[in-house]
């Protein structure tokens, strides 16, 4: 792959976040950029048509936005006339051996907790004194990182099975994997087809950063040849990350593999949960595989917020909490918000992506007081619910008919909001965590996120 584009007609799919900043940085390098793109009509400055009204052939490359299906016609021309496809991720990559050649690329992916460990991650670097940034499926796209007038030392990379789906050269001097469960299986396939994605990331690595709590990670990684290292929330062992008793603890990056090196305490982890914990071992093995020592990592702890709509406790009264955990966008992330509550009001719904629901209420009914269930594929939830737990009240809200997605009508989450009030009681926690995705009633996660707590202060005012 070059970096030459000058007079190259390059067709970019997908006029998003990540086609805009290929464009951007293409058209400087001589490119006739054009876009395909069936949802967006009008970008500043390039053709943009419907996808069916091009031809691959007419292109001497695409570059294929996340989210398109190799199935896709255009993708499909392009295979068989031999027209290569390029992805953002690959295209940084080669940047950046132009800009920034001395650059290190450290990565995670996972079906749950990417953005929070990328983001903690990133912290601990600036705090050890490395300039980092966190991009690629969150904030900044990665070709922006790369052409940042900053020049980082380092970039710490979350990557979607998406992105891994179509990246075949960027490599990496450490990477995680945070977990493996059910989670764009309509996309893929399969569940077979998304979990080799999410393990595709060690093609192009030699240190390995692995959750010893997940049981898909851990089988999926027996074959692998490189460097592992393990982290888990049990006592380490040797070349692993783990917790003992109060702390957080090193076996890994240390001198003696047969010591153990304190890397923080558990409640410089906020909020002190188990995923949260979780997140935060991924976060300091990749730190440490860059060179990064503990008291940095602790410090980086120690100063850390959530971002919004991970976890957030919006508002508490009369000893019922009430958390917005919209970023829970399947079921094992669902799972992980219910099992940090005793006794959940759960709110729950949306668009399940062919995930199944059955291992969530098997592990989580314990925890369910009231499901208030809303969206398109809430039925599915409710039957596991019926099946495995009839004890547990359900209840629909459903939207008015006038209700459009976006608009100013916060009637829906306002029903749902009222009927939560009715039935919590002191020592319940109201949570929003929908294991669905939002796209059927809301514009994104945050706006389901934003509305759940207008509503809530409504309510509560």
């Amino acid at each position: 792959m070059a970096t030459n584009f000058s007079g190259k007609k390059i067709l970019i799919l997908g006029a998003g976040v990540t086609g805009l900043a290929v464009a951007g940085s293409l058209s400087k390098r001589g490119a006739e950029i054009s876009f395909a793109d069936d949802q967006v009509e009008e970008v500043v400055g390039f053709e943009v048509a419907l996808s069916n009204t091009y031809k691959a052939i007419n292109f001497d490359a695409l570059v294929v936005s996340p989210g398109w299906k190799s199935d896709h016609p255009l993708i499909t021309q392009a295979i068989a006339g031999g027209i290569e496809l390029l992805n953002e991720v690959d295209l940084a990559w080669q940047i950046r051996s132009e800009l920034v050649p001395s650059q290190r690329w450290i990565a995670l992916t996972g079906t749950n907790g990417k953005t929070t460990t990328v983001e903690m991650a990133a912290a601990m670097l600036r705090e050890g004194g490395i300039s980092a940034s966190a991009c690629g499926n969150v904030g900044t796209t990665v070709i922006e990182s790369v052409e940042s007038a900053e020049k980082f030392d380092v970039l710490v990379l979350e990557l979607s099975s998406f992105q891994l789906h179509w990246m075949r050269e960027a490599s990496f001097a450490a990477v995680a994997i945070l977990n493996i469960a059910q989670d764009h299986v309509d996309w893929h396939g399969g569940f077979e087809a998304y979990a080799q994605a999410k393990m595709s990331i060690l093609d192009r690595a030699s240190t390995g950063i692995f959750n010893g709590d997940d049981a898909e990670v851990v089988a999926r990684a027996t074959h692998w040849q490189g460097r592992k290292v393990f982290f888990s929330l049990d006592t380490p062992g040797p070349g692993e990350i783990g917790v003992v008793e109060e702390l957080l603890v090193d076996r890994a990056f240390v001198s003696d593999p047969q010591e153990a090196a304190m890397i923080a305490e558990v409640i410089d982890v906020i909020p002190t949960v188990p995923h949260n914990v979780s997140n935060a071992l991924a976060a300091a093995g990749l730190a440490r595989a860059v060179g990064v020592n503990h008291a940095p990592i602790q410090a980086a702890l120690q100063k850390f917020k959530l971002g919004r709509h991970r976890i957030e406790n919006i508002f508490s009264k009369d000893e019922i909490n009430w958390v917005d955990d919209s970023k829970a966008t399947n079921p094992h992330a669902a799972a992980a918000s219910l099992m940090a509550t005793l006794s959940a009001i759960w709110i729950a719904g949306g668009i399940a992506k062919g995930a199944e629901m059955s291992e969530l209420i098997s592990r989580c009914k314990s925890r369910i007081k009231t499901a208030i269930l809303i969206g398109a594929d809430r039925e599915l939830i409710a039957a596991e619910l019926r099946a495995q737990a009839p004890n547990i009240e359900i209840l629909y809200i459903d939207a008015p008919v006038s209700y459009q997605r976006g608009g100013g009508d916060n009637s829906l989450m306002e029903e749902v909001v009222k009927a939560a009030k009715i039935r919590a009681v002191a020592g319940d926690t109201v949570l929003l965590a929908p294991a669905c995705a939002s796209m059927d009633q809301f514009i994104s996660y945050a706006d389901r996120g934003d509305r759940f707590a207008k509503a809530v202060f409504k309510e509560n005012s």
